[in-house]
């Protein structure tokens, strides 16, 4: 699995117990055979598109204020493939 959706599937999995969409997005890149996040964001629908729209800010914020810089950047990929 490409290392950006290692860290995409990390933090979904912290969206999975109070979030049905969090656990459905989960279950999708678990299950799902992407090589890449361009093939996953791809697959997406307009309500997936929108969760990860809300989520993915405040985790990209976070892993700057843990400076992990890598984390950070690799989300931001992934968001900016959601426009």
């Amino acid at each position: 699995m490409d290392q950006t959706l290692g860290y995409l599937r990390e933090i979904l999995s912290n969206y999975t117990d109070e979030h049905s969409e969090g656990r459905h997005l989960y279950r999708k890149l678990v299950k799902g055979h992407f090589s890449t996040e361009g093939a996953f964001v791809q697959e997406l629908s307009s309500g997936e598109i929108a969760f990860l729209n809300k989520i993915l800010p405040n985790e990209i914020k976070y892993a700057k204020e843990e400076q992990d810089e890598k984390r950070a950047k690799e989300l931001n990929e992934v968001f900016e493939l959601l426009f």
